[in-house]
């Protein structure tokens, strides 16, 4: 059955709308895109779509109870809830410094869970 999608393209900043025409994983046609980032980013929304997963983890001791944590690259997007639930579950203790490494390779996505703020332990 051939199915048709529309995508606000995030390639560039331009912001295309770019209809995409499929049949499961085949691509028919994609219209609309002004530069060839445009079809590479529609393929892949449609194909394997990923993410970067920005979100925060608990800490123990530390000056605030949350850190914000992203993952160093995209991962596919059929295994957010996943990794989600994973980082809900994990508490880390303070001090934190901006970069740190809080979860290696996630899923084995290799994506690994950074820190994207310091976090100084609790001052008592």
């Amino acid at each position: 059955m051939i199915e048709t999608k529309t995508l606000t393209c995030v390639a560039c900043p331009k912001g295309c709308e770019v209809t995409v025409e499929y049949e499961g994983d085949e691509i028919i046609e994609i219209k609309g895109n002004a530069c060839p980032q445009g079809q590479s980013y529609a393929e892949e929304e449609i194909v394997a779509p990923t993410r970067i997963l920005p979100t925060t983890i608990k800490v123990k001791n530390g000056a605030l109870a949350l850190c914000p944590v992203k993952t160093t690259k995209q991962i596919p997007l059929e295994n957010m809830f996943e990794a989600m639930e994973i980082i809900g579950n994990k508490v880390i203790e303070a001090p934190i410094s901006m970069g740190d490494v809080l979860i290696e390779n996630i899923l084995d996505t290799g994506a690994d869970i950074v820190a994207t703020r310091d976090m100084p332990a609790e001052i008592k």
